[in-house]
């Protein structure tokens, strides 16, 4: 005969799950994933939208008849105290190992060839084409880098790719069949030098992608910019004299400002939304690059933005988008 179960007591409490005081707790764990999203989502959409305010700000700048030499000299100075500092940071936590020679001469090559020498052909292009074509080529470096991929690291390119580089470059050949002609007299130059600045960066994303694993992404991007800064400086140091700084005071405001919100911020918001939300989705928030570019060269100078270029950007955008979520997933 089985035995009879026990009774509950006439008097137990109830068990009431709004009043446990693990529902917080519950609550609060359910509702950290999806702020933890947004926070990501948020720092990636910030990060492309003041990276490409960047040539609508040396757009501004160069109306004050400042030469590229001179400007991006400003923008290093500015930013170089920010970057020092992530530096000593990194250096200084304990546990970190030491970076070895090979390893930092990469870093510092890495830093001038993608940040020195890219910044250089882009300030020098954007005086002769518009803010929104500037940054639709500088967009193109994920295509350049499946190329150089193929090239030097023997990646297989597949159709998925091919015609990924076709729709990119059939876009940015109908925006430069838009303008020549139209624009600059030394349009091609321009677009040729904004082209080779995503180019060499392109070669910095490449060569970096082994060195960044050893040194870690902070600490290698906070040295490849202290390099390219000082490179910068000694550039203007050798080829001009001291009276270039001879500049009205706006100069010196968008200079800060471009190196403030439109370089520091940009590197280590993107930075933190690839550790957050992954590079899937911060690829996807990159495709608002060359469309805000666009839209703030039309607002703050007046550039034309007709349905040719409309055209043009969303084919390249598209292009780049079936590359770089490829990449990704």
């Amino acid at each position: 005969m089985a035995s009879p179960s026990p009774q509950p007591r006439r008097n137990a409490p109830v068990s009431q799950p709004s009043l446990s005081p693990q529902a917080p707790a519950a609550l609060e764990s359910r509702t950290l994933p999806s702020l933890h999203l947004l926070v990501g989502l948020g720092l990636a959409v910030a990060g492309v939208i003041a990276f490409s305010l960047r040539p609508v700000i040396i757009k501004l700048a160069y109306r004050y008849d400042v030469d590229p030499v001179t400007l991006i000299m400003l923008r290093m100075v500015f930013a170089l105290p920010f970057f020092l500092a992530v530096a000593a940071w990194q250096s200084g936590r304990g546990g970190r190992a030491r970076i070895g020679r090979r390893d930092l001469a990469l870093t510092i090559g890495l830093g001038v060839t993608g940040y020195y020498a890219a910044s250089f052909c882009d300030f020098l292009g954007l005086r002769y084409v518009s803010a929104g074509m500037g940054r639709l080529l500088l967009f193109l470096y994920p295509t350049i880098v499946v190329v150089l991929s193929a090239l030097f690291l023997g990646k297989r390119i597949g159709l998925r790719e091919v015609v990924a580089l076709v729709v990119s470059y059939a876009g940015v050949a109908l925006v430069v069949w838009s303008e020549v002609g139209t624009g600059h007299p030394d349009f091609m130059t321009g677009a040729g030098l904004v082209f080779m600045g995503a180019f060499l960066y392109s070669v910095y994303l490449v060569g970096s992608s082994q060195v960044v694993r050893r040194v870690g992404s902070m600490r290698f991007t906070a040295y490849a910019m202290t390099a390219a800064c000082l490179c910068c400086i000694a550039q203007f140091l050798l080829l001009r004299p001291l009276s270039a700084l001879d500049l009205p005071a706006p100069v010196f405001g968008l200079s800060a400002f471009m190196a403030v919100v439109c370089t520091v911020l940009p590197v280590f918001m993107t930075a933190e939304a690839l550790r957050r939300v992954g590079a899937n989705m911060v690829a996807l928030c990159g495709a608002m690059g060359p469309v805000a570019a666009a839209i703030f060269g039309y607002l703050v100078l007046a550039e034309p933005m007709g349905w040719l270029q409309l055209a043009g950007a969303a084919l390249t955008v598209a292009g780049v988008m079936i590359i770089s979520l490829w990449k990704t997933a």
